[in-house]
């Protein structure tokens, strides 16, 4: 077989791995060859690509990032590139295209199988918001980033006196607000899927203040917003141009609100893209390869418009379709048991 791998949307620890495991996978079992485009789907349509033979893939295990690079292209300039994408892929001679990416690329992945390219999907995002994969690879690390630099903020928050509202990624979804807010015991945790009301966030840490307790610890993902009708004025923020909100600044917001309530310090941070950056962690290194190997299968079985999912310990293959039909996001009985620890 000719295989053609690319990734696409935000960059993801164990992007990599699956890289190389799909490399591995095919040209030592199976004997094809295999090429990587260029800067995710924009690559396809551009056919700007390059050969991927175990040199290429040497060493990248546990690097960070994408050798292939990545980017977003408009939801409008790849429907109107699914001819031209046809055309490249028999040019080519593509017996199977590889996909990695979050909601939006399997989203396209989904619109060019259903043209009829040959199609194995891969998922990854930090968010975890994949409804159709127990887990996706990137979200440990994520989680881990996330959970240490909470640790190292109590310090400096208890010696100041502060509240430290910490904003976190998850755009519509706050499962690494839920994790790393239970694993370092945040004191309250704010997440898209439950609209805050500020005067009850204000009661539940002003209580840690008359308790006697001189910090407080806020996490928010960056998608929370203020409970329609409350007290709180929260401008929305704009969208770009491949559909994704600009969000207003949360913990920015919050900040300033908690410290004009309670009379305390308060001071925001923002760990972004750190998120996303650096070494994947051995949970994310093993899945992304057990995705990559298992895509690399499910191509010689000819099962396209699949994607690679873990349920329970195994992988499966689910349908694209089915993949991107909801978003995976936080259920009231998980934000039940965080409130329990905070």
């Amino acid at each position: 077989m000719r295989i053609g791998v690319l990734t696409s949307g935000g960059d993801c620890p164990g992007l990599n791995a699956v890289i190389r495991s799909v490399v591995h996978r095919a040209v030592v079992d199976h004997g094809d060859e295999v090429i990587g485009f260029h800067d995710g789907w924009k690559g396809l349509l551009e056919c700007d690509y390059r050969k991927l033979d175990l040199d290429a893939v040497g060493g990248i295990l546990a690097r960070g990032g994408t050798i292939l690079g990545s980017s977003r292209v408009q939801p409008a300039h790849l429907r109107g590139g699914v001819e031209q994408a046809r055309g490249h892929v028999a040019d080519l001679g593509l017996d199977a295209i590889i996909p990695i990416g979050g909601e939006g690329t399997l989203k396209a992945a989904n619109l060019l199988s259903e043209a009829g390219l040959p199609i194995v999907g891969v998922p990854k995002t930090i968010d975890n918001d994949i409804a159709s994969t127990d887990v996706t690879f990137g979200f440990d690390t994520a989680v881990g980033v996330a959970t240490e630099a909470l640790d190292r903020l109590k310090t400096t928050a208890e010696s100041h006196q502060r509240v430290l509202i910490v904003e976190v990624m998850g755009r519509h979804t706050g499962w690494i607000a839920l994790h790393s807010g239970m694993a370092a015991g945040a004191h309250a945790i704010v997440v898209p899927e439950r609209p805050f009301d500020i005067d009850e966030l204000t009661e539940l840490v002003g209580k840690r203040f008359s308790a006697g307790k001189k910090f407080a610890i806020v996490v928010v993902a960056e998608g929370a917003k203020p409970r329609p009708g409350g007290s709180m004025e929260f401008e929305q923020g704009t969208k770009d141009i491949y559909g994704h909100e600009r969000f207003a600044g949360v913990a920015t917001r919050l900040s300033i609100e908690l410290e004009q309530r309670l009379g305390k310090e308060a001071r925001p941070v923002i760990l972004g893209h750190v998120q996303r950056g650096g070494t994947p962690t051995a949970y994310d290194r093993v899945l992304a390869t057990r995705f990559g190997w298992h895509a690399v299968e499910a191509a010689h079985r000819g099962e396209f418009g699949m994607m690679t999912a873990l349920r329970g310990t195994d992988i499966a293959m689910v349908p694209l379709s089915e993949a991107v039909e909801t978003l995976k996001t936080v259920p009231a009985e998980r934000y039940a048991e965080a409130e329990c620890v905070l």
